[in-house]
């Protein structure tokens, strides 16, 4: 059972098969399950890098199943087709253009496989990458509110800067009448005098100006901070709103580049290991040395080429030889007189009969 399966995979004539040695049979049973276990690999290959896709895994293995059949197909139409001669350069140039599509799918199906050998290590390259790209993230988002957050806190200085002056103003005040009070400063005479009223009085003026000037730049300061509150929750609504795009940076394009970035010399023997499978059946019947199942096979197709061969010389003398009778025979009758007054009484017949009708045609319209 199984042998037949294999030999269903070589693409060989079972019939052919049946009647050679069993070293022989052997040989395309190898072959056969070089071409299967071949297109099983170019499956699993295949559905893992479409899981990575689509992220659903009946997909992936219903488009991976496709894949592995076709590469099944095309394996064992080309190994099947392969016929071993004596001429290695002519069964080389046969086998030049599956060798070139085998190293296309070594490309293709060897880079899912790595990305998954290398997972970690891919990880750790998107992990540097999502990390540097949510602070420049932002940055640039920041970049659009720094402007007018610096510009609010700005004013927001000033205006303390200004509550700030007109309180040492004022302290400044109550120390030159405290001080004419005790007689350090001004008149130099302890007590309560008349320049004393008038320092105390421009001091509580100055400090009824602070007390205003403080309640003012209050609700401005209030109002500034609020509105740089409602900037910074809106750049941090969109930082928010931009990180899940650079958390799902982790497709099948971003950890190809990201692989790109590892050590190139694991990847190459990976790739030279899928290229020697995908390969295999190829170079399995190139190496394979003439056998006797060859043998049969180019014996019976010299058998049909031969016969083919008889045939179209047969037509072709029966074909020289019709037209030799063909002309001979009208030569001969073109000289007979009976068949000549034959065709000439015709003749007579038929262009009387022409005159005829177009006499009566032309006598209706005359009428």
């Amino acid at each position: 059972m199984l042998k037949n399966f294999f030999w269903m995979c070589s693409g060989a004539d079972t019939d052919v098969l049946e009647k050679c040695s069993k070293a022989e049979q052997i040989k395309q049973a190898g072959i056969g399950g070089t071409v299967f276990f071949t297109a099983v690999m170019a499956f699993i290959a295949s559905a893992y890098a479409l899981y990575t896709v689509f992220d659903n895994i009946f997909t992936a293995v219903f488009f991976g199943l496709v894949w592995g059949l076709l590469i099944f197909n095309l394996d064992r139409f080309i190994v099947a087709t392969i016929k071993k001669r004596d001429n290695i350069s002519a069964e080389f140039t046969q086998a030049i253009p599956r060798i070139i599509l085998a190293i296309i799918i070594a490309i293709v199906i060897a880079k899912p496989l790595e990305l998954k050998i290398f997972e970690k290590e891919i990880d750790r390259v998107l992990l540097e990458e999502k990390n540097q790209m949510t602070l420049d993230n932002k940055q640039q988002i920041g970049m659009q509110y720094s402007p007018a957050i610096e510009k609010l806190n700005s004013e927001i200085s000033g205006l303390k800067n200004e509550i700030t002056r007109k309180e040492s103003e004022v302290n400044s005040l109550y120390d030159t009448y405290i001080s004419e009070a005790e007689g350090r400063e001004g008149t130099l005479k302890i007590g309560k005098g008349p320049v004393y009223k008038e320092k105390r009085e421009k001091h509580d003026a100055a400090l009824q100006e602070l007390q205003q000037l403080r309640e003012a730049n209050s609700i401005k300061i209030n109002d500034k901070e609020r509105q740089i509150t409602a900037l910074q929750t809106d750049l941090t609504t969109k930082i928010s709103k931009t990180q899940p795009t650079i958390d799902g940076f982790d497709g099948l394009m971003a950890r190809i580049k990201a692989l790109e970035k590892l050590p190139w010399l694991p990847s190459f023997f990976i790739f030279l290991l899928f290229l020697s499978i995908e390969t295999a059946p190829v170079i399995a019947k190139l190496l394979a040395p003439k056998g006797e199942y060859d043998v049969r096979l180019e014996d019976i197709e010299n058998t049909a080429k031969t016969w083919v061969t008889q045939k179209e010389d047969k037509r072709k003398q029966m074909l020289t030889a019709e037209f030799a009778l063909n002309d001979k025979i009208y030569a001969d009758l073109s000289e007979e007189e009976e068949l000549y007054n034959y065709k000439r009484q015709s003749a007579r017949e038929i262009m009387q009969m022409q005159a005829d009708a177009f006499y009566n045609q032309q006598k209706k319209l005359l009428q």
